[in-house]
């Protein structure tokens, strides 16, 4: 078993707290992921798993032992960090077998063990090679490699892609979720600020602001229910729409959002009152150009993928919005703009910026 629970972690430099009581509890066989802002203490939360860094107070668990104060050797992890951290003069067989030597184990039984990984990874035709002969991709493969054959029970990854350029990012996305596929009782953590990684990798999404966590969920469950305005502006890009506004009336399951320009949407909610001031949010792919529409807004500039197309705007009492549409676009700048949205995609968030709707 390789579960991790970890409950009321503290960790302190002096005076300074970087983490503020996180529990959290992460599934044997589980793909987890630590999504948020530079600073909120995401990879310090990492180290901490692994031992490299030691926490203040609080429980740490791995298969159900407390490791507070066991050393990282002991812990039954690896872990793949941002730099590749391979030995120039060794190849990639010497490097993936360096831990194995390490532990005393004979050649003939590291050979085995170093062949099934490079097999795993596609790296059999470059074993031979040196690490100043291998692409990025290649290199962190074998950075990869070199954790796996020490069959940990727990694969931590702190960033492993962010020095990859966009291709390669999403060639090594396709060969991390293959290789969770081929370990299914291997639990594994990982840490990026992409959020494209972390909604097409993981089981599921941790994500942390400021030293604590603000929602644990599934990819879609955080796309679609965020639990508040800081998740809602994280997760999708480009960036959910943020219209402040009140409330103008209120059943015990609906309320009636104005928007700049006398419209209104009717969204679904409990309890809550007319006059209320609330923040209304709305992704840019939930919003559609209309003959007719509750909000009206004036095109700014355009931008055309191709494929698809975004439209920065600005609404009648100056705020922004995007809207983000599917082909080619016929607008221009200056055009008046009438957009509709399906309530059931809108989100309402209360002063606090707790959401509200249902």
């Amino acid at each position: 078993m390789a579960d991790i629970r970890i409950a009321n972690l503290v960790k302190a430099y002096g005076a300074v707290t970087i983490l503020k009581n996180i529990n959290l509890d992460i599934k044997s066989g589980e793909f987890v992921v630590f999504v948020g802002p530079s600073g909120c203490g995401k990879s310090t939360l990492l180290r901490a798993i692994s031992g490299l860094e030691g926490i203040t107070s609080g429980t740490l668990e791995i298969g159900g032992k407390v490791v507070n104060d066991v050393p990282p050797s002991k812990r039954g992890i690896a872990m793949v960090f941002q730099s590749y951290a391979l030995y120039p003069h060794m190849s990639v067989y010497e490097n993936i077998a360096f831990t194995l030597e390490n532990a005393g184990l004979k050649q003939s039984e590291i050979r085995p063990k170093v062949e099934k990984v490079a097999d795993m990874l596609q790296l059999t035709p470059m074993l031979t090679r040196l690490p100043k002969n291998l692409s990025g991709g290649q290199r962190q493969r074998v950075a990869i490699g070199r954790a796996i054959v020490r069959d940990p029970k727990v694969f931590l990854f702190d960033e492993p892609l962010s020095n990859l350029d966009a291709a390669l990012r999403v060639q090594m996305r396709f060969e991390i979720s293959r290789l969770k596929k081929s370990l299914p009782n291997t639990t594994m953590v990982y840490v990026t600020h992409d959020q494209v990684e972390a909604m097409t990798m993981a089981d599921r999404i941790v994500v942390l602001k400021a030293g604590h966590v603000e929602q644990v969920g599934a990819p879609l469950d955080l796309y679609n229910r965020p639990d508040n305005l800081f998740v809602a502006g994280f997760i999708g890009s480009p960036q959910m729409n943020f219209i402040k506004t009140r409330l103008s009336a209120a059943t015990a399951k609906l309320a009636t959002a104005d928007v700049p320009g006398g419209g209104s949407l009717k969204i679904a909610a409990r309890d809550r009152k007319a006059g209320e001031e609330v923040t209304l949010g709305i992704r840019p792919e939930h919003l559609s150009l209309a003959d007719k529409g509750p909000i009206t807004a004036t095109a700014l500039n355009l931008e055309q993928l191709g494929d698809s197309h975004l439209i920065y705007a600005k609404l009648d009492d100056g705020s922004p919005v995007l809207v983000r549409g599917t082909g080619q676009t016929s607008a221009r700048p200056g055009d008046l703009l009438h957009l509709a949205a399906d309530p059931g995609l809108c989100h309402l968030f209360d002063a606090g910026g707790l959401r509200i709707s249902a």
